[in-house]
């Protein structure tokens, strides 16, 4: 699909805590498998993702996800996931909008008060259940891939002084970093501040062995930077915003980064096995989040989160438009 050739492309938009969704539909892609079709995507379908993302039809911190075949005749469907500076490995939040999308549009049919739907994404197979209420999706529940940890108390030398992170893999990987350490909040009025923490922490950390997958380095790298803090204790309750990719922020609470987090409050015996944690994102909306298994190098976790039709729009590429696919100003 080439947005250059002067044909509508149609999308159908979800938002997750405040999250956009962008589900598109880009045709066939070369690769037997999600992350396959993720590598073909990054060398042939970057200017639609540019397209899509970018103002004036986007903005600097859209999300979305290309439609793809599942690996096998195991799954119902598969997704390639998009932002504004790439394709990411995975998206707990744009996973609960497919899900939902799914159903809504008839793509997955169920009479059934509980629908199972088994998606593929780049990290690998989730297994999912929507909640239906009145023939209405209420929410979604997936089963992420092994979350574990990778690193612990690591150092590093900001501008705003020496912080110290953890790291840890839910689908991609993720610094985590109090922000009882750096004097702010995860809050709207602190958020240049923390892009500006995030980007610093990408590129110290990008040399450094800290993410690495142990069985497919497509895998690897640090994603983003958690920025979280307590609000309660029993059941515990954390608020986090994330930075991800180039300095984007995630309004929701972050899906796999939730799964990251888990892995690490497991790890430092804040939470057992079945425990609730509820985690909310910078735009109020809150993630559920349990350890369902404990094996002996990671653990599996399930997701809780809702998301909402926001709207259907045709996109159109004039040719004599001097701006073409987009632009970014931050």
């Amino acid at each position: 699909m080439d947005p250059k050739s002067e044909s509508t492309i149609e999308s159908c938009d979800y938002h997750t805590g405040g999250e956009p969704f962008r589900i598109v539909d880009a045709g066939p892609m070369k690769g037997s498998t999600v992350i396959e079709r993720r590598s073909w995507a990054e060398d042939n379908l970057d200017d639609l993702r540019k397209f899509l993302v970018h103002e004036p039809r986007g903005h600097d911190d859209m999300y979305g996800g290309f439609i793809v075949p599942p690996d096998d005749p195991g799954g119902d469907l598969g997704v390639v996931f998009f932002h504004s500076d790439g394709f990411s490995t995975a998206c707990g939040h744009g996973t609960i909008a497919l899900v939902t999308w799914a159903i809504d549009s008839g793509f997955i049919q169920s009479q059934e008060d509980l629908v199972e739907v088994v998606v593929d994404v780049p990290s690998g197979r989730l297994l999912t259940k929507a909640k239906m209420h009145n023939g209405k999706v209420e929410n979604v529940t997936f089963n992420n891939v092994p979350s574990f940890v990778s690193a612990k108390d690591v150092k590093i030398d900001t501008k705003f002084g020496s912080i110290t992170i953890d790291v840890s893999f839910g689908g991609a990987f993720y610094a985590s970093i109090s922000t009882s350490q750096l004097g702010l909040s995860p809050v709207s009025k602190h958020l240049n501040e923390l892009i500006e923490i995030g980007k610093e922490i990408k590129l110290k950390t990008q040399n450094l062995e800290l993410a690495e997958h142990p069985s497919d380095k497509r895998l690897s790298g640090i994603y983003g930077s958690i920025f979280y803090e307590t609000l309660e204790e029993k059941p515990l309750k954390q608020r986090n915003v994330t930075i991800f990719a180039d300095g984007q922020v995630d309004r929701s609470p972050c899906g796999s980064g939730t799964s990251a987090r888990l892995a690490l409050l497991h790890e430092k015996k804040q939470i057992k096995i079945g425990e609730p944690f509820l985690n909310y994102g910078i735009a109020g909306g809150v993630f559920k989040g349990k350890i369902t298994v404990v094996e002996e190098d990671s653990v599996v976790t399930s997701i809780e989160g809702s998301a909402y039709y926001c709207n259907k729009t045709s996109f159109y590429l004039d040719p004599r438009d001097p701006i073409g696919l987009g632009f970014k100003l931050r």
